[in-house]
């Protein structure tokens, strides 16, 4: 209405004030003048408004409806996800344009959050349960000792010593794990080499004991990363190698940079892992003897913080069955930062 408006204008100050207000006679005729023509103009523009008033109307009502349907949808997914409910999609039909998009992006966003809290609640139970598990032998060791007042102490105090030392474990674990996921911390240059020698080191005392032949070797390999929490991904994919080993193994540890990461290989020998159980190893509370028959029973979160870690540096973690027993172990770490870490280190500082 206002183009319109703004169109006769137009034509009224470059046309019609230009032609005489009264008709001018001719030899063959007469030729209208300016209040003429506005007195047969005015009554047809007036008409012309009022359809293209209704028809504006009508058509910005239709056409709002139909680019909002899809805005509608969404809404209600939103609502529905407000509610508790992520297992709704949106699943928006037709052609690829911005809101087909940004459902799409918000079916995936429920999808992600869908697979996290289902894990979430699993591991929760699981650590429930195994939290539960050292309490209730602590519980009965006790009363067995109230019970009978002359039994021997030494045996009891050591297996309580024993029952303590697991659930501090347990719990140091899952403080780790929560830590890693939280991605809290501020990124820093670290040198895989250097770290798998720190770890090497601590744990050459347990390969020892084992009788495993301990190596570590390979080139400069600097991240953007946590020190101490690759330091403990090292850790515990060393341990794990050693512990989940036979007598007279190996565990050989290696470190290079190349295609834009740098990345940590962990290799140890070992008796054979199942191939279809290999992709269940770094879920929580996957112990050794679960998978291998081995004496050490660990509280099964030691892959699942490595898991943790890596993913937390946006790096890539691969796990595979050797053929003569063992397991590989590959981590890459991309060597620049993404942006979620560059902006947990702006917070940091």
């Amino acid at each position: 209405m206002v183009s319109g408006g703004l169109l006769l204008a137009v034509v009224y100050v470059f046309l019609l004030r230009y032609v005489p207000p009264d008709a001018t006679p001719t030899p063959g005729g007469f030729v209208p003048g300016r209040d003429d023509l506005v007195r047969a103009f005015v009554p047809a523009a007036a008409w012309a408004f009022c359809g293209l008033l209704a028809a504006g109307l009508f058509g910005g009502w239709l056409l709002a409806g139909r680019m909002l349907a899809p805005l509608t949808r969404i809404t209600r997914a939103a609502r529905a996800a407000s509610a508790g409910s992520l297992s709704h999609r949106i699943e928006l039909p037709g052609r690829q344009d911005e809101f087909r998009e940004l459902a799409d992006s918000f079916d995936a966003m429920l999808g992600r959050l869908e697979r996290q809290l289902a894990e979430q609640q699993r591991f929760a139970a699981n650590a429930s349960h195994e939290l539960r598990t050292p309490l209730a032998i602590t519980q009965t060791l006790l009363e067995v000792a109230e019970s009978d007042p002359d039994a021997p102490r030494t045996e009891l105090l050591a297996r309580l010593r024993e029952v303590n030392a697991r659930a501090i474990r347990l719990t140091e674990a899952l403080l780790a794990l929560s830590r890693a996921d939280q991605r809290v911390f501020v990124p820093e240059p670290v040198d895989l080499s250097l770290t798998a020698e720190e770890a090497a080191e601590a744990l050459l005392p347990l390969a020892e004991r084992r009788g495993i032949a301990l190596e570590v070797a390979g080139d400069a390999a600097v991240a953007p990363g946590s020190p101490e929490l690759l330091l403990q991904l090292v850790t515990n994919l060393v341990q794990n190698a050693i512990v989940h080993n036979v007598a007279g193994g190996f565990v050989r540890v290696s470190t290079a940079s190349a295609d834009g990461a740098a990345t940590l290989h962990v290799e140890n020998s070992g008796e054979p892992v199942p191939a279809e159980a290999v992709a269940t190893l770094a879920e929580p509370f996957r112990r050794g003897a679960e998978r291998v028959r081995g004496e050490h029973q660990g509280v099964g979160l030691g892959l699942a913080i490595v898991r943790s870690i890596v993913r937390a540096h946006d790096g890539e973690l691969r796990l595979a069955a050797r053929g003569d027993g063992g397991l590989d172990v590959r981590v890459a770490l991309p060597l620049r930062a993404s942006a979620l870490g560059e902006e947990s280190a702006q917070q940091g500082r």
